[in-house]
């Protein structure tokens, strides 16, 4: 099963249910898909790796808005919108923690001969691959910045 069907099923099922704030969040994830459709063509049925790739958009956008909710004091807001990313977490891969990013790194610096920060744009392009979906990637930009400037 896709994704997105996967998603259309959840969506039915939250409504039959009426579970709210489940079913407010699956409608903006199928309506988030529905926009990538139209960018790429009206196509019929996306990849699964490109319905993540939306996921993970909008979770990243929940995690920025939740940041600014906390400095601005609105802890109402910010429990709502850690409840919505907890059912949007539901879809995708589950995330690298520091140790397994840092292993990547480490391999991949030692396989591109990496010595210094000129070698960023080396060390990258194959950390984000190997980590694709799976890591943030202000959070491994900082990561690979500290170990080769540590070098």
């Amino acid at each position: 099963m896709s994704v997105e069907q996967k998603l259309l099923d959840d969506l039915k099922a939250a409504m039959k249910v009426r579970d709210e704030l489940a079913t407010a969040v699956l409608r903006m994830l199928k309506s988030q898909l529905m926009l990538e459709k139209t960018k790429k063509g009206g196509e019929k049925e996306l990849k699964d790796d490109t319905v993540l790739q939306v996921f993970a958009s909008y979770a990243k956008k929940l995690v920025e808005a939740i940041e600014q909710f906390e400095k601005g004091g609105r802890d109402d807001l910010v429990t709502r919108h850690r409840a919505e990313l907890e059912i949007v977490r539901r879809y995708l891969p589950e995330q690298a923690g520091a140790d397994e990013i840092g292993s990547v790194i480490e391999e991949t610096i030692a396989a591109t001969g990496a010595v210094g920060m000129a070698d960023l744009g080396k060390v990258m392009g194959p950390v984000m691959a190997r980590l694709k979906g799976r890591a943030d990637g202000k959070l491994i930009n900082q990561l690979v910045r500290e170990k080769l400037q540590a070098r």
